[in-house]
């Protein structure tokens, strides 16, 4: 049965004209290109360099943005660890001060989403610039797939202020050819116009998000980050 299957997939002739050494070799590569063995696939490891926001302040450790978000990318049947790599008051000037020694051998990917607090503190955009740019760069040499996070500038710094700093993070994306994702509170904000609402989602600063935004937020930046987990794929 199995010799008339070979046949008809024009392999008889490797059962006949050799000797058994030259048969056996030529049946393995036969079966081998007919029945090939799929290649397992291996843990994406993920790091997110970040802000208070990433490292997950004011809250308990499970119910910070990288533990949630984990748990979220696991319920999409992603086999991904990832590393939290966030810092509470630091700037886009801290992110770029230990990004190397966060792009660690094992790390496959990178979530960028840092300025929030270059912002609070009125940081020239062009500095911020210079500072994203130069994480990119650092990603971009080490071979790692990133996610860049924008975030919108308010307006009382002026609308020159603005636009400059506004355009940082979809200009730097663009150029370097990473995956975007224009603010962790983009579906936050669309869902929630209320300020009553709004303030449901946050701790009592005002400022951090509690576990239900958080989680909000998940919802929102999930599928940015599974497309960044894929492209390594």
């Amino acid at each position: 049965m199995y010799t008339q299957g070979f046949k008809l997939l024009g392999l008889g002739g490797i059962l006949s004209g050799y000797g058994a050494i030259g048969r056996a070799r030529k049946l393995i590569f036969a079966i081998a290109l007919i029945f090939p063995i799929t290649a397992q696939a291996e843990t994406v490891t993920v790091a997110a360099l970040g802000d208070s926001l990433t490292q997950g302040y004011g809250l308990p450790v499970d119910d910070g943005l990288v533990p949630q978000l984990e748990r979220w990318l696991a319920g999409q049947g992603a086999d991904v660890q990832m590393i939290n790599a966030g810092v509470s008051g630091d700037t886009s000037a801290g992110g770029l001060s230990r990004v190397n020694w966060t792009l660690t051998p094992e790390v496959d990917a990178m979530i960028v989403s840092l300025g929030g607090n270059d912002l609070l503190r009125g940081i020239d955009p062009a500095t911020t610039r210079a500072n994203i740019r130069g994480i990119l760069e650092a990603a971009r040499a080490a071979g790692v797939e990133v996610l860049l996070v924008g975030i919108q500038a308010p307006g009382n710094y002026g609308p020159d202020y603005k636009t400059q700093f506004d355009a940082i993070y979809p200009e730097l994306s663009q150029e370097f050819e990473t995956l975007y994702w224009p603010s962790l509170f983009s579906l936050f904000q669309e869902e929630n116009d209320d300020l009553g609402d709004i303030a449901a989602y946050m701790q009592p600063d005002g400022i951090h998000p509690n576990a239900d935004g958080v989680a909000v937020i998940v919802q929102a930046v999930g599928p940015a980050v599974l497309d960044l987990v894929e492209s390594v794929q």
